[in-house]
């Protein structure tokens, strides 16, 4: 098979751990009899260096003519570099959205990890780290409060601002398709998260998931408060598989699921649109401070990589192969500085990434 994949190396420590990424892509395709054609493109402050913007049509136009993109990550130290110094519009962060509105990115995937091997760096006490969990919330990225209408006025001397929640059953239905068809593909449940006891989007919310689940027999649906929702994931978060929820709910749920884990250097992510389309990127940030000392944790991305073949390619027993990969690493012991503890092992970024090439199909 022929897989034709963007990658951006970013900024910071983004072309490191896209580079260690790309040695286990490389690794996936000669042992499963793939090929990989890599198209490189520029983007955030790297992009900025080069062509004075974050994001050009060309880059555009280079990640819509492959199957998926690969990224690292974007931006820099805004108290030091002179990438802040320029009006928001054209700062590293502007082509991140710029890229996710032209690819019409309308579905993000945060799956939240509890490895055994790390639960010590979890928050949560022991009886409930214990049981682990394995999770993904799947967020609606384009719509609902962030891109409704907004405005701030003056009213008889008194300043008020008004931000508008709107979504139609038709960007309701889409995100919940993308949901349930992900379902399938893990442990069959789909945790349906709004406000329909206060919320008009919310109830209308609820009523599409529900005629959408009609197709869906062999997944499970429950539905769950917000609220309710932001206990539970501290209380029992085991319990859930997938999370499904709308823009602004997932932005705050994600961030408390990724906290739980007590690692966000081991949290993959991907944005996907109406198709098989998508771009994969790691949760954590460009970490300038140690850019170019090869101490960075590439496992996000690499696991970020393994979702791009499990969900734009469909190539689940390579997918396992990458994560089987990651969680023998882990069990005898090899961290990366973020995630070291006594008695393990510490490795080097590119280390890390030489450990899982050797772990598939030894």
């Amino acid at each position: 098979m022929e897989l034709k994949i963007a990658c951006i190396a970013g900024d910071g420590i983004g072309p490191e751990i896209v580079r260690e990424a790309r040695k286990v892509l490389d690794k996936i395709a000669e042992c499963y009899d793939h090929e990989i054609k890599y198209t490189d493109i520029l983007m955030g402050g790297a992009s900025i260096d080069v062509h004075g913007v974050p994001l050009t049509k060309e880059a555009v136009a280079a990640a819509e003519a492959a199957d998926a993109v690969l990224m690292g990550s974007i931006g820099g130290d805004a108290s030091v570099s002179p990438w802040y110094k320029l009006p928001p519009n054209l700062r590293p962060e502007a082509g991140l959205l710029g890229i996710r509105k032209a690819l019409n990115l309308f579905a993000n995937l945060r799956p939240a990890v509890l490895y055994s091997e790390l639960s010590g760096a979890c928050p949560l006490k022991t009886e409930i780290s214990g049981k682990g969990f394995d999770m993904l919330i799947m967020r609606e990225l384009t719509g609902g409060l962030y891109f409704g209408e907004r405005k701030t006025v003056e009213e008889n001397g008194i300043r008020k601002a008004v931000d508008t929640l709107v979504y139609d059953e038709n960007e309701i239905r889409r995100i919940a398709v993308k949901g349930f068809d992900i379902a399938k593909k893990r442990k069959k449940k789909v945790t349906s998260v709004d406000k329909a006891n206060v919320l008009d989007s919310s109830r209308l919310w609820r009523s599409v998931v529900e005629e959408v689940a009609k197709g869906y027999p062999d997944v499970t649906l429950e539905h769950m408060l917000v609220d309710n929702c932001a206990m539970q994931l501290v209380k029992d978060p085991a319990q859930f598989d997938v999370i499904l929820t709308e823009n602004m709910f997932g932005d705050i749920l994600s961030d408390e699921a990724s906290m739980v884990t007590g690692s966000i250097g081991m949290l993959a992510s991907a944005s996907l649109n109406d198709t098989k389309f998508g771009l994969y990127e790691p949760s954590h940030g460009s970490a300038p401070d140690i850019a170019g000392k090869d101490i960075a944790n590439p496992i996000a991305t690499i696991l970020s990589a393994a979702m791009m073949l499990r969900y734009s390619f469909d190539l689940d027993k390579e997918a396992d192969a990458v994560e089987t990969a990651v969680k023998e690493a882990l069990k005898e012991g090899y961290r990366t500085a973020d995630i070291m503890s006594e008695g393990c092992r510490k490795v080097s970024c590119t280390k890390m990434g030489d450990l899982l090439v050797e772990k598939i199909c030894k």
